[in-house]
């Protein structure tokens, strides 16, 4: 009877404690948000390519403040924040305005599993924007500067093991008022740039791993022409010749191939008759690996998973044009921004942030241009999974510039298109490769990453060519596309333009670059009653109010990617854009993709006659 009476006042307790949140704001939300409760946000596992069983998801209600930097540490916080989403969304429950005097707090409390007792702990953000540091139980245990990468701390040494632990988060972001990588954020909305994103924006989690050492990463390299994959495990510590991992490879269930593997090592295991990765075809193979002491006793085990594809530039009608798998494959996708009305960078959920990959898939697309921001790992699981090619934009970072007769600058400077790259401060390209490298570093293992966009547009564009060519050596398994449109340079693997015009442009060709058109369509359709903001201008780079309209102009402009490939090499292009993003209408489904503009049977028919002879 007493345990009955304590569960019911527990949980009636979680219960008033899950309904303090309420979505903020009156703008449109997504249908999945109806589905969102404290208790149920973002549950999946964060890092699909290194799983490991003992986890601890720290998502949900979390206690905020907004203040000025001047100012300690609160004592008493302002209200309740639903963690990962940015204090500018709908779904935070906030929907408040960070301004770049202003520091984010975040607090929460968390008691550690009885049966991790004796283990390290390890504490990690998937990404926050902008710069963090955290402390645990009053203590600095780091901190961290970058909007879109992983970071974590072994938090060991700082926590109780019994009773509960403090978790402490401190974040400032500069927004658009900064030169670091943003994005299309910037502070006031307006235009092509949207609303901005600050604080802690995907998982937070914890994870327990053996003291003695576990495996800190992973490096995959398939090799389709040698019939193997190169497995470089490496572990939290260095100099450990007598540990060494067991690689398990199996595809559907079967195994395949087994392999012992010195520690920080870099094993070669073969595939027998591999089964390759492609837009048709999305095989995956899973990998176990674990890790032994020199005792020969398992102490940690990971899986990841691994696709055997090949993306390379080959010669086909006397240019240059893209290839997968030794054959020549035309890349045909959407500009896709990963904006959404009541998250901004953070998709609803999982489901909602595949749904979008799904639709791409289901209009006959078989690549997406991810824009100027990275996304959950499991944003490209997804992609792996189902079978899309990604090309992965670096999120710009740009010089800002004063708006006349305004002290706070909004404006970003770039490259002419005949001009010279931009001389930066060397702090400002030391962070802004950091990053880069990052990203790189953590997606390498991506299967449906083919191509690095280390530029765009000129925007924060400099040293160009030394820049592309860090990239190549980073990882020579993909292409580069060094700069998509405006200020080309003669460096990478592609040659890139942007064409809004009713008339699409020909990008010239090359010989020793690949043509391609980066961006093209943006043609504006406003659906009412799913606008952002119907008492502002809507717009795309033409504008139409039916779906036929739509339609036609639609036809009109694709008919010429056909003849261009047919005639003029073309090896691929992207459409603006997957989705409306704010006051942009030119998506192919509206922001709250309630609304898929054209039919998609018949868009996915028209898109066949890409990928035929």
């Amino acid at each position: 009877m007493k345990y009955t009476l304590l569960l019911f006042t527990l949980l009636i307790n979680v219960t008033s404690y899950a309904q303090k949140w309420q979505p903020a704001g009156e703008k449109m939300k997504t249908r999945w948000a109806s589905e969102i409760s404290p208790d149920n946000v973002w549950e999946e596992y964060p890092r699909p390519q290194l799983e490991r069983s003992e986890w601890i998801n720290l998502n949900g209600l979390w206690e905020y403040a907004i203040l000025e930097k001047t100012q300690l540490q609160p004592k008493k916080f302002q209200g309740d924040i639903l963690v990962p989403f940015c204090v500018e969304s709908s779904l935070s429950g906030v929907m408040g305005e960070v301004k770049p005097e202003d520091r984010i707090w975040y607090r929460r409390t968390f008691d550690i599993p009885a049966n991790w007792s004796g283990k390290d702990i390890i504490l990690n953000f998937e990404a926050v924007d902008y710069s963090t540091t955290v402390f645990v139980n009053g203590a600095v245990v780091g901190s961290h500067k970058g909007a879109y990468d992983r970071f974590s701390f072994n938090i060991s040494s700082f926590i109780k093991e019994k009773g509960s632990n403090e978790l402490v988060v401190a974040v400032d972001d500069p927004s658009s008022f900064g030169s670091q990588p943003r994005g299309k954020q910037q502070m006031p909305q307006q235009g092509i740039w949207y609303t901005p994103v600050s604080g802690i924006w995907q998982t937070v989690w914890m994870e327990a791993v053996s003291p003695e050492v576990y495996i800190k990463e992973v490096k995959l390299v398939p090799n389709i022409d040698d019939k193997t994959v190169a497995v470089t495990p490496i572990l939290s510590k260095s100099l450990l010749p007598e540990y060494s991992v067991k690689a398990v490879v199996s595809i559907n269930g079967s195994q395949v191939a087994e392999k012992e593997i010195p520690a920080d090592k870099k094993g070669v295991i073969e595939i027998p008759k591999p089964e390759l990765w492609s837009p048709d075809a999305p095989n995956l193979y899973d990998l176990n690996l674990v890790l032994a002491n020199k005792d020969g006793t398992a102490i940690d085990m990971v899986k990841s998973y691994f696709g055997m594809r090949k993306i390379s530039l080959g010669d086909l009608n006397g240019v240059k044009y893209l290839f997968l798998n030794n054959e020549p494959l035309f890349h045909y996708g959407t500009l896709d921004q990963g904006w959404w009305p009541d998250g901004l960078h953070t998709p609803p959920s999982d489901d909602a942030m595949k749904y979008d990959i799904e639709m791409t898939k289901k209009m006959g697309f078989n690549m997406i241009r991810k824009h100027i921001k990275v996304e959950p790992d499991r944003w490209y699981y997804h992609c792996d999974k189902l079978g899309m090619l990604v090309w992965q934009d670096m999120p710009s970072g740009m010089v800002v510039i004063p708006k006349e007769g305004n002290e706070r600058p909004h404006h970003v400077q770039h490259v002419p298109r005949q001009g010279k790259d931009l001389n930066v401060r060397s702090e400002d390209a030391a962070q802004f490769e950091w990053e880069l490298r990052r990203m790189i570093d953590i997606h390498y293992n991506a299967p449906s990453i083919v191509i690095w966009v280390p530029f765009n547009e000129g925007w924060g564009q400099y040293e160009t060519c030394r820049i592309s060519g860090m990239v190549q050596d980073l990882d020579p398994t993909r292409l580069v596309n060094a700069v998509s449109g405006w200020a080309l340079r003669p460096c990478g693997d592609i040659y890139d333009i942007h064409t809004y015009q009713k008339e699409v442009h020909i990008p010239p060709t090359s010989l020793s670059m690949a043509p391609v058109i980066g961006e093209y369509g943006g043609i504006g359709y406003p659906v009412k009653g799913h606008l952002w903001n119907p008492k502002m201008r809507n717009w795309g780079y033409q504008t139409y109010q039916t779906e036929k309209e739509l339609w036609d102009a639609y036809v009109y402009k694709f008919k010429q990617i056909v003849e261009m490939k047919k005639s003029k090499g073309l090896s691929a292009a992207v459409y603006t854009q997957t989705t409306d993003v704010e006051g942009e209408v030119n998506g192919l489904m509206t922001y709250d993709r309630k609304v898929v503009k054209l039919p998609v049977d018949k868009i996915k028919e028209l898109h066949s006659t890409l990928f035929g002879d």
